[in-house]
């Protein structure tokens, strides 16, 4: 009698019957990232059989030229295949499965709905610094030594300037990379250092517990309560519920948020908060940090390695709170518990390149799948959220009142047709009345303008010629300095000369205005206040969102011009005028949701 498993003998001994060249063989389906739009089956080879699992990526040869390409397994069986015809797999990437059996259904019903590739949905829900980092040595973290090595006890070590700004920096463990970021020395020097004894590798952190606050959530009201209630008796009875907080500007949604999250981590579980901007993310990160102290973030200007550290304390439970932007709804929380999306109705949360999915709509999938409540915050909920809710397919709560009894502010509305003819991108005498007394009172200002750069639209006056994007036809915008025509259609620059390159005649008409005329335009008529620009422009380093939001919150800046990133639920107290200018504009959008 054999001792060998079935699988073993099947290795070892080959099929055990054999019918028209046909056995049993372990077959993995691998998706490609390419083109390809099914998944390929491959033959697992013996020395193999135990490491191919679905959510691993394996290398697999494709094509004639067998060449060696990463693919995602999606599922392994034993099945009755052809005894030729089938390649094998060449190895497997990692030692653990990147992707859940959950996440990769999530990933097949992707596919189907926004009608992409399964593997362009598999690479957008594994950022590329996880995928990078996956099965890497983990970068040691670095302290100081507490007693350095010297020949004899008196005597120091001496420290060049680089090294006592090391020294100084590591305050805590840190990796190298965040080590020479704190004290802006070379990997060089970090290197020296710890190769003389003056740094040392400690175990990586752990996180902090939560901290206790010295003052109780505070008591909510009775519309609050009655949002909570249906959250949290979702949670208790393990089932799925889309609850809808409907709710004005500062009723107080977000510590229905944070009690909800309260209530999870009782359980024992994670919650996932998305917000609409990552300009938002430190902001809420602060708030959640305060209450609970555990909270890990994702979002696209993390670097690789900042990114796929997150993702590993997520993965391992180590974190209860996760806070991002959109594509933080794939989180790798292994006790998914709660989800929340505040601002629902933002469209950030919508993907403009493929794959094309919502995140609303794939939180609610995975929320319907793992029958845990999903809460949807606003005060402008959707078009599409409102017609769920009067078919009673989700459940609205609404917060009609603002948090200690105040008043909305007045909105007023200004009709530049009135008065004297103006010049393009000036201020309403209105408006530029109310930032005056805003900035003599003391306070601060926002002005919105959801265009970027100068001037929207070029044009000669001699001939009419207007300036366009020869790849897609679209007005170029004009962007300062430089003079520069850039498409925001398909981002194309081009150099715009000052005579027009139909009839050859100078003097060129800019008009309409963007944020940087706008900014212009405010700092030449209040020049004693300070100014700050928030676009996609001003804002591509890393870490200048916070920065800019944290000065102005700071009363180092007096009024903030922007786009929409600026419009998505800050809360700066000294703000005493926010404009609008050409509101009009994002009414006329060609969307039905523009009003």
């Amino acid at each position: 009698m054999s001792q060998h498993t079935p699988q073993q003998q099947l290795f070892e001994h080959g099929p055990a019957w054999e019918e028209d060249d046909r056995h049993l063989a372990i077959v993995a389906s691998v998706v490609l990232p390419g083109p390809l739009d099914r998944p390929l089956d491959y033959l697992v080879p013996e020395q193999l059989a135990g490491r191919v699992e679905p959510g691993k990526r394996v290398r697999v040869p494709l094509g004639r030229s067998n060449r060696p390409t990463v693919g995602y397994c999606v599922a392994v069986a034993t099945r009755d295949v052809p005894s030729s015809g089938l390649k094998a797999v060449c190895d497997v990437e990692d030692e653990r499965p990147l992707l859940s059996p959950v996440m990769l259904e999530l990933t097949a019903w992707m596919s189907e709905r926004w009608l992409c590739r399964h593997g362009e949905v598999l690479e957008a829900v594994l950022p590329a610094g996880v995928r990078e980092a996956a099965g890497s040595r983990q970068q040691p973290h670095l302290m100081p030594a507490t007693a350095p090595p010297t020949a004899e006890p008196s005597a120091a070590p001496r420290l060049t300037p680089s090294q006592a700004k090391v020294l100084a920096a590591a305050t805590e463990p840190l990796t190298a990379a965040q080590l020479a970021d704190r004290s802006g020395a070379s990997r060089a020097v970090i290197t020296r250092m710890l190769n003389r004894g003056l740094l040392v590798e400690v175990p990586a952190p752990v996180d902090s517990p939560p901290r206790s606050s010295a003052d109780e959530p505070p008591q909510l009201s009775e519309a609050q309560s009655a949002a909570l209630e249906p959250i949290c008796n979702a949670m208790r009875e393990g089932r799925h519920e889309t609850v809808v907080l409907f709710g004005v500007t500062g009723s107080g949604k977000t510590e229905v948020y944070l009690q909800a999250v309260e209530e999870t981590l009782r359980y024992g579980k994670q919650a996932i908060v998305l917000v609409p901007e990552i300009s938002l993310t430190p902001q809420t990160c602060g708030r959640f940090r305060s209450r609970f102290g555990r909270v890990a973030v994702l979002h696209s200007h993390l670097t690789p390695a900042e990114r796929h550290r997150e993702w590993k304390r997520i993965a391992a439970g180590e974190v209860g709170v996760v806070v991002g932007a959109r594509s933080a709804v794939f989180a790798p929380t292994p006790r998914l518990g709660l989800l929340v999306i505040d601002e629902e109705h933002e469209t950030s949360f919508k993907q403009s390149t493929a794959p094309r999915y919502h995140a609303r709509d794939v939180a609610e999938w995975r929320c319907r799948r793992e029958s845990i409540p999903l809460v949807l915050g606003s005060a402008t909920p959707a078009l599409e959220t409102f017609q769920k809710c009067l078919r009673s397919e989700w459940r609205m709560a609404e917060l009609p009142e603002r948090v200690g009894g105040t008043h909305l502010p007045g909105v007023l509305t200004v009709d530049l047709r009135a008065g004297p003819p103006r010049r393009a991108g000036d201020l309403s005498p209105r408006l530029e009345a109310g930032i005056r007394w805003a900035l003599n009172a003391g306070g601060q200002v926002i002005l919105l303008l959801n265009r970027r750069g100068f001037a929207t639209h070029i044009q000669c006056h001699a001939c009419g010629h207007s300036v366009t994007c020869p790849q897609c036809d679209l007005a170029l915008t004009l962007h300062q300095p430089g003079s520069r025509g850039i498409c925001h259609g398909c981002g194309r620059v081009i150099r715009v000369r000052p005579v027009c390159s139909e009839c050859g005649q100078a003097g060129l008409a800019l008009r309409g205005s963007g944020t940087q005329r706008l900014e212009d335009r405010v700092a030449r008529t209040f020049p004693e206040a300070r100014v700050a620009r928030m676009d996609a422009d001003t804002m591509r380093r890393r870490g200048s969102h916070e920065a800019t939001l944290d000065a102005f919150r700071d009363g180092e800046t007096d009024i903030l011009v922007g786009t929409q990133m600026i419009a998505k639920g800050l809360d700066f107290p000294s703000v005493m005028l926010v404009g609008v200018v050409y509101a009009d504009a994002a009414l006329h959008l060609p969307d039905f949701r523009a009003a």
